[in-house]
């Protein structure tokens, strides 16, 4: 059986590892997961994360708490299969008043609300992240 959503699976599994206070959370990998995970890192809402390859490739990412309190609040899944979510780089969302982040699938690659805006592209909502 096949996967319909991979991205919400990888949502899903932050947030409940988050819920859980574990160290890292583990899943299978692919180049749209690595990309959200790297956004993750450079906005500093993880700590790591790295691929291994046994027999198929692993995504693993260190999550990162502050005071105890996980440094991820809230995660949730914009764009489904089932209802795209696009908009211009003009028309991209202020997460909590730009004190989140979305993350946007340009043709640009995966990036960063702001660094989407400051490139001038749009694209599809992929995720918020506050």
């Amino acid at each position: 059986m096949t996967m319909q959503d991979p991205l919400s699976d990888m949502i899903t599994r932050i947030r409940n590892a988050n819920l859980r206070e574990k160290v890292s959370v583990a899943m299978p990998s692919s180049k749209v997961k690595v990309s959200v995970a790297k956004v993750l890192k450079d906005e500093g809402y993880i700590l790591n994360y790295k691929v291994t390859e046994d027999k198929k490739p692993v995504l693993e990412i260190d999550l990162k708490y502050y005071d105890g309190k996980p440094v991820i609040e809230e995660i949730t899944r914009s764009s489904k299969p089932s209802l795209r979510v696009y908009s211009s780089s003009k028309d991209l969302p202020k997460v909590k008043s730009g004190l989140g982040v979305a993350i946007v699938s340009t043709s640009k690659g995966v990036m960063s609300d702001r660094s989407a805006r400051s490139n001038g592209v749009g694209g599809e909502i992929l995720c918020t992240v506050f």
